[in-house]
């Protein structure tokens, strides 16, 4: 299922044809790209409430048919952005959200003695989605044309998905691993408290997950929306060769979804957030001057190994500092940060190369959003309630 709904995360090979078939610029065609990101964070919010409500299956199902259609739909988008805004943008966008939501919270609540290696093998799949999409994509497009690429990729994403969805069910009310309790350092990292979405929103600890979310993915999906094209400009490479790099960061971002999860049951969450802050602005300090195309595809390897941390990471991180008891509700709504990260680092992205024709000055304005963002990490801690008052009504385990 998340490798179907990562797919998206090929956006940059589309989007030199795209501009080409409309004649527009490359932040409009963009636009596209930041309307799907800006709804699947609000649909897995959506996602999480009728989760708790009905159960993951049929969430799962509605995923797949809204996703695979909007793709198909984009094909009819010959002639008109606005089509392609509606279709691979909002529709699409619905159907990822409502998905990628699904394993996440859904995973939690069967390892709960695992979270960061669960949630970074589940979220692996959709960082990875992008590694054969790109590939394929790129020679369907160069031989029957970009709009009949999305008629056969949209059949392709609803058969996989809501195949995917049959499987989807929660574990028992009340379940967990025989004879497990969290250790003493889990404790440490963890509140204690299972609270409910009112309980969380009261925290400045969520607030505070979210900016970190927000930031990690303002950095990390400007380098995806415009891997092939920056390719391109910087080492000077052919559209093939540059196609390779969304491939690539592919890689990167499903690898680092593991990693640096693993990582993160090892040293705490907030340490993993500290470093790769302070890693990215390091690597987008270096990134104007990546001339050649092997070194500028492992400085943007390493960059989007770090934006997919940020996913593998962030759902257990929600559920030590808030419970996993109502992960859904309050890890969809944290996706929120997706949605605005995902609408800004694009935009400013293209805003700036519009402006100046070169990608130095983006560079170095996320650089420093990375410096600051270090500082977020570092003060964040668990949120220490006074009272139980905050405790959830449990979810219900229905299929």
């Amino acid at each position: 299922m998340q490798v179907a709904l990562g797919a998206v995360y090929a956006w940059s090979v589309f989007r030199t044809p795209l501009t080409e078939q409309y004649g527009a610029s490359v932040t409009a065609v963009n636009t596209t790209f930041s309307i799907t990101i800006f709804t699947l964070g609000f649909a897995a919010f959506a996602g999480g409430l009728w989760m708790a409500r009905s159960g993951p299956r049929i969430v799962a199902i509605t995923a797949g048919v809204l996703y695979g259609l909007g793709i198909f739909l984009a094909s009819f988008a010959g002639n008109s952005l606005t089509v392609l805004y509606l279709t691979y943008g909002l529709l699409a966008g619905a159907g990822i959200g409502l998905g990628y939501i699904v394993p996440v919270a859904t995973l939690i609540k069967w390892f709960p003695d695992k979270r960061g290696f669960i949630t970074g093998i589940a979220v692996a799949g959709f960082g990875g989605g992008a590694f054969v999409t790109a590939l394929v994509a790129e020679r369907l497009v160069s031989s029957i044309g970009i709009f009949q690429t999305f008629s056969i990729l949209g059949v392709i994403y609803l058969i996989m998905v809501v195949g995917a969805a049959l499987f989807m069910k929660n574990p028992p009310e009340g379940w967990k691993p025989e004879g497990w309790e969290p250790d003493t350092a889990q404790r440490g990292d963890r509140s204690g408290v299972e609270y409910d979405l009112g309980g969380a929103l009261k925290r400045w600890q969520w607030f505070a997950l979210w900016a970190l979310l927000f930031l990690n993915v303002t950095a990390g999906i400007s380098i995806i929306a415009e891997a092939a094209p920056m390719a391109q400009s910087i080492a000077g490479v052919s559209a093939v060769v540059a196609a390779g790099l969304a491939s690539i960061i592919s890689i990167g971002n499903a690898l680092g979804r593991f990693f640096w999860a693993w990582l993160s049951d090892a040293i705490g969450r907030k340490w993993v957030f500290f470093v790769m802050f302070l890693l990215q602005a390091v690597l987008f300090f270096i990134l104007p001057f990546a001339t050649a195309f092997v070194f500028l595809a492992v400085l943007s390897f390493i960059i989007i190994s770090c934006y997919g941390g940020g996913f593998g990471t962030m759902p257990a991180f929600t559920a030590d500092y808030f419970g996993s008891t109502n992960v859904g509700k309050i890890y969809g709504l944290l996706l929120t940060a997706w949605s605005f990260g995902g609408v800004l680092g694009p935009l400013l992205i293209s805003y700036i190369l519009d402006s100046t024709k070169s990608y130095t000055l983006a560079f170095y304005i996320i650089a420093g959003i990375m410096l600051a963002s270090a500082v977020v990490a570092f003060i964040i801690r668990p949120p220490r309630a006074e009272s139980r008052a905050d405790a959830p009504q449990a979810e219900g385990a229905r299929a």
